[in-house]
């Protein structure tokens, strides 16, 4: 099957049907890319001017397989629960992230939320005693950027991952698959304790 390309005329638009598919792909690309994160099926047919979600649903495989046989670092994906994202391609994370203009999260904040991932379910009380006083700081941004959720057990709270965590770092929402994945990556970057 031939790769998909879409050629523009001088002014930036194609012509006829194709241009305007052409057109709303671009806007969801575009919404996608500036986003940052998930959008809904919704949040896309707002983007491409479309009510069809069977329609955007369409341009979305079409982009996504665009993605796919271009090559590269960049991929669009879709999610559970309906929602699709641009990201730079797992592979290529570890690599770029140190480029990264505004980096999301400190060292330390990173390590909680390892920490977090991979002992979830985790008491906070546990998650202080291993990352430091420092990991109240770090669970109050965690839980603002909606990485992780706390849940009130008595007098301490249950902390865990949240699915938005997953799908930013291209990790499974079952916890103990997480675990086996984070293992994985542990290895490869020779990490033999998480509080290190």
């Amino acid at each position: 099957m031939k790769a998909e390309t879409f050629s523009y005329t001088s002014s930036g638009r194609q012509t006829g049907t194709e241009g305007e598919e052409a057109e709303r792909m671009a806007l969801m690309e575009a919404a996608l890319y500036a986003a940052g994160r998930p959008l809904t099926l919704k949040d896309l047919c707002s983007a491409a001017g479309l009510r069809s979600r069977r329609r955007v649903k369409r341009l979305l495989d079409r982009l996504i397989k665009f993605y796919e046989e271009k090559g590269g670092a960049v991929e669009v994906r879709e999610l559970p629960g309906g929602r699709y994202v641009m990201q730079v391609k797992p592979a290529y994370f570890r690599v770029v992230r140190r480029f990264a203009s505004k980096p999301l999260l400190s060292d330390g904040a990173l390590k909680t939320l390892a920490y977090i991932a991979y002992c979830q379910p985790v008491e906070q009380r546990e998650v202080a005693r291993v990352r430091g006083s420092q990991a109240y700081r770090h669970l109050k941004l965690l839980e603002n950027m909606g990485l992780i959720s706390r849940e009130r057990k008595g007098r301490t709270a249950i902390v865990t991952t949240t699915p938005y965590f997953s799908d930013l770092f291209g990790l499974s929402h079952n916890p103990d698959k997480v675990r086996s994945q984070l293992r994985k990556v542990f290895n490869e970057m020779k990490i033999r304790e998480i509080g290190e």
